[in-house]
């Protein structure tokens, strides 16, 4: 999961909901070893940039790693993490979290318990969020 805290009383959480299958959780969990790195978001994003269909090998554990790689990541450090399986539980909880508050595909938002979901464009979640916080 990848926290920020911003101004004000926003609080971004982002948390993975691999429910696709075995490839979704792997690269769930190669995002968790970047972030050890603090290469949460640039990992994130190109898995996302990557994406080819569901489980055609295209998140395969050598994939995955060479993502790594290509960001500049200590490869040693990611592959051990990611060999060992560290956040197997981590995803695997925020599954579970994710279908225990109702969410069924992604994207999928909480804003203040609200369900969101789909994209939606950020001038949108940008107002609901203003409006949220000019109502404190």
């Amino acid at each position: 999961m990848e926290t920020y805290a911003g101004t004000g009383n926003v609080r971004f959480e982002y948390k993975h909901f691999a429910f696709i299958g075995n490839e979704s959780v792997k690269a769930a969990e190669a995002a968790e070893c970047a972030a050890e790195q603090d290469m949460f978001w640039p990992y994130h994003d190109t898995i996302f940039a990557n994406q080819r269909g569901e489980n055609v090998n295209a998140f395969s554990t050598a994939t995955l790693k060479n993502f790594a790689s290509a960001l500049g990541l200590d490869t040693v450090a990611f592959n051990d993490c990611l060999d060992s399986g560290k956040y197997s539980r981590v995803v695997r909880n925020e599954l579970e979290e994710g279908k225990e508050r109702g969410a069924t595909s992604t994207p999928t938002l909480f804003i203040n318990g609200e369900m969101v979901k789909g994209a939606i464009p950020f001038d949108q979640l940008q107002s609901m969020v203003e409006t949220i916080l000019a109502n404190q």
